[in-house]
Formats: structure tokens, sequence, C-alpha cells
């Protein structure tokens, strides 16, 4: 627990401290905000517990801070599977540009219910997500994402659950 603290507040240290602040000439390449709409199979790895799940999630393109770790900005989002299970969460995400790919690894806490599907062993679990997008359209990305959702141990039971989910993004 002692340790799982320490990284948070590593992470919000370099996002709030070291992390400087773009330039007004970087500005005008970003549009102000990011939609992604997303569907998938949240824990496709557990046969028992499988769901189609949907999601929300948006980042504010004013936020984005240049760093040793490449563009971070904070990100916010919703999901809800098929069973009633709803994560929502809140963290940061790094971008990295290979032209017409685009890498953009993350991490959110959030708050998770289980409704009528899997107990992922409590309410605060940690989500780490990778995610490939392809720069097809103007403003919009189509994308491939895996994730990861675990409690870190907090819980008496930590089962974890992985999901894929297709993207859209949208850029406003």
């Amino acid at each position: 627990m002692k340790q799982l603290i320490k990284i948070i507040l590593s992470m919000l240290f370099v996002f709030l401290v070291i992390a400087p602040s773009y330039s007004e000439d970087k500005k005008e390449n970003f549009n102000e905000h990011e939609i992604n709409f997303y569907t998938g199979m949240f824990d496709f790895s557990d046969d028992g517990q499988r769901a189609a799940l949907f999601g929300l999630e948006h980042q504010n393109e004013n936020l984005v801070r240049d760093s040793f770790l490449g563009n971070i900005s904070p990100v916010t989002g919703f999901m809800i599977t098929e069973n009633n299970a709803a994560y929502g969460y809140t963290g940061i995400q790094a971008f990295y540009n290979m032209g017409k790919v685009k890498f953009t690894p993350s991490f959110t806490p959030g708050l998770y219910s289980k409704g009528d599907g899997k107990d992922l062993g409590h309410a605060i679990e940690f989500k780490s997500e990778l995610q490939f997008s392809l720069d097809f359209f103007s403003n919009s990305e189509l994308g491939f994402s895996y994730n990861h959702i675990s409690n870190a141990s907090l819980g008496k039971k930590n089962p974890g659950a992985n999901s894929y989910m297709f993207n859209f993004l949208k850029k406003f």
C-alpha cells in the first residue's frame, strides 16, 4: 500500500511540477477537446465473467504538458458492461506520435461497482491501458486498446480483469 501511494504521488509530482507547460506556438496544433467512444470485451480472459462493454473518455488538449515522458495530459472516463458493472476513472495519459500511428499509454485510478458482473474485490481499482490509433480522417482516429484493471491488493481478493476495446476518437 505504501509503495502504491509513493507511485501515485510521484506521478502527480511529475505531471504538476516537473512537466513544463507547452508553448503557445504548439497550442495552435491542438483542438481543445478529444472524446474517445469505445466498445469491446470486458474480462475477455475469464469465460465465466466475459461481458460486452461501452465507454466514453474525455481529454482536454489545453492541459497537455511536455515532459521527459512525452506529452502527458489528464484523462477522465466512464465505462459500463452489459452486466451493469461500471467503472469511473480519472488519471494521466501520454502521447507518442509516430506519423499516422499514435501510441497512448495511460494510468487511471477510479471507482468500480460490480453490478451483476465480476467482483474485482474493492471499490478502488486501477486501470493501466495501451492504445494504438490511426489518423484516418481530419480530427478523427480509429484505434485499438488493451487494459488491465486491478485493485493492487487493496481488497481481500484481487482477480483483476483484462479487456480490449475498439476506439473512435474525435477532436472538437
